[in-house]
């Protein structure tokens, strides 16, 4: 598992989104109301829709092309739709800095 800092806490607005591009993968990261920061792939698995720029309500991000509804927290797509798109682990350390934990081959960087 690698540890990635992508920014530091201060510069995540809350209820908004921030893309993280490692490779070919592409992030969605959120500040969340409250302060948990959370990051999932930037791809609604309906048609592709960027999440980065869905409205984010809650705990859940709506993909901005068909209004699907994704848990910012596990990913899963919620009913009626069905689905999921992949989550990765964040934390914040203690200088404040936002660290993305990824395995090496989940960032597809050649």
């Amino acid at each position: 598992m690698n540890e990635i800092i992508i920014g530091h806490l201060s510069e995540f607005p809350e209820r908004r989104s921030r893309v993280v591009r490692l490779g070919s993968l592409e992030l969605a990261v959120f500040k969340q109301t409250g302060g948990t920061v959370t990051a999932i792939e930037n791809r609604c698995p309906h048609k592709g829709g960027k999440l980065s720029e869905g409205i984010v309500c809650g705990s859940h991000v709506y993909c901005p092309l068909h209004d699907w509804k994704i848990s910012l927290n596990d990913g899963l797509v919620q009913a009626p739709d069905d689905g999921c798109v992949q989550t990765f682990p964040v934390y914040i350390d203690e200088s404040g800095n936002v660290v993305l934990r990824i395995e090496l081959s989940e960032s597809k960087v050649s």
